[in-house]
């Protein structure tokens, strides 16, 4: 599933060794998880027959590779019935956060949206379940031959949550979805939940093929960095420069009942919100009223309230926690966003 890991640095009680001595995260310092995720795994098998997400006669489900920055990323195109190269089709590109991956998309929201007649597009990050591994060379680079190859050793970075990297993949599974023939290039949304809930905004506001966003219980970079947070990760960033620990460091810094490491260097000044006042386009934020992991009215009311200045806009929420918004709500909550994005996207 998702999360992220902003206010998750200020829960008590919790002291997280890191694999670099020099350094202890502590009291204050860390938010742990809540363990509604595992209720809403469950909760998810249980709705999947109310949803409706077994997918209709006629609906494809095509295997594919994307490239970003060099490295393979594994995907899966769901293609509505009837759809071909002229069919000039509305499409969505769904997005998970944190580590989350393709299978749960593609078990829940890909067949819905398929069987309403969108093309619909999933992937998992580099690094994450089948997507091939970024490399960072162990010992010195060796000179080029005459091709320009190399032999080297290598470290395959895996599970690494890194919103820049994200945001890349993000732009890469777009551009790939924009060249599939038979997609009306004008018609394309974006659905991120959780931490990519921001990503979305901001890939939306920097990139004028998108069409419609739906962001999802959305972290928008607003609040949870304690003073001390701030100053370890601002470490971090140092001690990466300057080699004191590895470039892209692995198995350090983890949020306890979630999967991954997250590169809080990166994540420090990374602000949705920064960029909201840039969307043009229609845009739905769902939260939940009681959501424990941030301040929604700080991140996705206020993205709502700037958006709404220069576009179409609305601000849905259902009660409940963050992980309530993949169990009880499911049904609700992807309804919700394939009318938006029907409304806007499908012709009329």
């Amino acid at each position: 599933m998702t999360n992220w890991t902003a206010r998750a640095i200020q829960q008590r009680n919790v002291g997280l060794r890191i694999a670099n001595p020099t350094y202890r995260l502590t009291q204050n310092c860390l938010r742990r998880v809540p363990r509604g995720l595992f209720t809403a795994l469950a909760a998810i098998v249980v709705l999947a027959v109310l949803v409706g997400l077994g997918a209709a006669d006629g609906i494809e489900r095509r295997p594919i590779h994307i490239w970003s920055d060099g490295t393979r990323m594994a995907g899966d195109l769901w293609l509505p019935a009837g759809f071909g190269e002229g069919s000039d089709a509305p499409a969505v590109l769904l997005t998970h956060g944190w580590g989350g991956t393709r299978d749960h998309l593609n078990s829940t929201y890909a067949p819905k949206f398929a069987d309403a007649g969108f093309v619909v597009l999933t992937f998992d990050y580099r690094g994450w379940a089948d997507s091939h591994s970024r490399l960072v060379i162990i010992g010195e680079q060796p000179e080029p031959d005459a091709s320009g190859e190399v032999t080297v050793r290598a470290r395959a970075i895996r599970e690494v949550v890194d919103p820049h990297d994200q945001i890349r993949d993000i732009t890469s599974a777009l551009e790939y979805l924009s060249g599939e023939p038979g997609i009306d290039r004008d018609r394309i949304g974006v659905w991120g939940t959780s931490y990519s809930g921001g990503h979305v905004i901001h890939v939306g506001a920097r990139d004028d093929r998108v069409a419609a966003i739906v962001s999802q219980v959305g972290y928008q970079g607003v609040g949870g960095w304690s003073p001390e947070a701030k100053r370890f990760a601002r470490q971090r960033a140092i001690d990466k420069a300057r080699g004191k620990i590895d470039p892209i460091p692995q198995g350090v810094d983890q949020i306890p009942n979630l999967k991954g490491t997250p590169d809080l260097a990166k994540m420090l000044d990374h602000r949705p919100i920064d960029q909201a006042g840039e969307v043009r386009a229609p845009t739905l934020i769902i939260d939940v009223t009681e959501e424990e992991l941030f301040d929604r009215m700080a991140n996705g009311r206020a993205v709502y309230d700037i958006i709404r200045q220069n576009a179409e806009a609305a601000y849905k929420t259902y009660p409940g926690q963050h992980y309530s918004i993949y169990g009880r709500h499911l049904a609700a909550a992807s309804s919700a966003a394939l009318e938006w994005f029907q409304k806007y996207l499908m012709p009329r």
